[in-house]
């Protein structure tokens, strides 16, 4: 079952448990994640469903590279690890 993993910088703006779910997408491992949650989902993703530029995702330690196309499959036992992203010098 993929694992959804929230670092501890998110935490920090919004309840960001660890979940486990059945979700064959990043996208509705997302959804499963931000639901009764809409302080997460403001958080992660802009209002046309792309993720923001402060977040990065990582999933089975390969960094996704669109923020637009979230219907990546994730295999039975795939790690998700959602982050704030660094940017700078």
């Amino acid at each position: 079952m993929p694992e959804l993993i929230f670092t501890q910088q998110l935490k920090r703006f919004a309840d960001a448990p660890t979940i486990r779910t059945d979700a064959a997408t990043l996208r509705l491992a997302l959804e499963a994640a931000f639901e009764g949650n809409e302080r997460l989902r403001a958080y992660i993703l802009d209002e046309q469903g792309r993720l923001r530029p402060h977040v990065a995702v990582f999933i089975d330690g390969a960094r996704l590279k669109s923020r637009t196309q979230l219907d990546v499959a994730l295999g039975p036992d795939s790690a998700v690890h959602v982050l704030q992203a660094l940017s700078g010098g």
